[in-house]
């Protein structure tokens, strides 16, 4: 039978319990930017205390990495500052992971190979936040802090492909760790290891990838090229 009553009165989809379908765009819109670290399996190597973590990722929030320029030689200091101001100022839901980038180096000591870590970036800090004035403003504060990585009161943060980068780098280290010392064409060395130790010479050519220089050497009053390691030579 028709129902006579008017229009209006008629029960609407929502009344009826009816659910309207989600735009499939606007699901889409919170997925999470995917994790940036290509396994450093350094995790990440850097100088993990409590306040700086072994792995860096792009978390599941608004946070976003920026770079702080601190006092060079703070930068281990600066990230315990952060943690605990974080609590104090009751920002630490804001604040997410901070990294002091690192990577490890060889070098010879009394003849032998000693593997040890030294800073990417000396003087710089990388943090992970919800960057807003607030935050912006205790972050700069913080002892030892200069201020952020591209000035002004909203800096840009780092993109996922920046990141990564870093952490490339760092995870490249770890496997194969770089001599501690570089070189330069022209320059004189002295040879600490090998058949000519205490010989000294000019660099003549550098092959960073396979870490070893060409030095002319002296040798009965003629200038002979010897193949070194990186590691085989000092400055002078």
């Amino acid at each position: 039978m028709a129902d006579d009553r008017p229009e209006d009165e008629l029960e609407s989809p929502a009344d009826s319990g009816a659910v309207e379908a989600a735009d499939p765009l606007e699901e889409d819109a919170g997925v999470p930017l995917e994790e940036i670290h290509p396994e450093p399996g350094d995790g990440v190597h850097s100088e993990a205390v409590e306040a700086v973590p072994d792995r860096a990722v792009l978390s599941e929030t608004d946070k976003h990495w920026y770079i702080i320029h601190a006092y060079s030689g703070f930068e281990q200091k600066v990230a315990e500052s952060l943690r605990t101001r974080s609590q104090a100022f009751g920002f630490a839901d804001r604040l997410g992971q901070i990294l002091i980038p690192t990577e490890e180096v060889i070098e010879l000591r009394n003849g032998k190979k000693v593997t040890s870590k030294r800073l990417l970036y000396p003087g710089y800090v990388l943090v992970e936040m919800e960057m807003d004035d607030e935050l912006w403003h205790a972050v700069k504060s913080t002892p030892r802090v200069t201020g952020f990585v591209g000035g002004g009161t909203k800096p840009v943060p780092l993109t996922a492909d920046e990141v990564n980068s870093v952490l490339y780098r760092q995870a490249s280290s770890a496997e194969r760790p770089r001599p501690k010392m570089t070189f330069e064409k022209s320059e004189t060395v002295k040879i600490v290891d090998g058949p000519f130790t205490n010989f000294s010479g000019k660099v003549d050519e550098i092959n960073s990838e396979r870490n070893t220089l060409r030095v002319m050497v002296t040798i009965f009053g003629r200038s002979t090229p010897v193949e070194l390691d990186f590691l085989q030579v000092e400055k002078i």
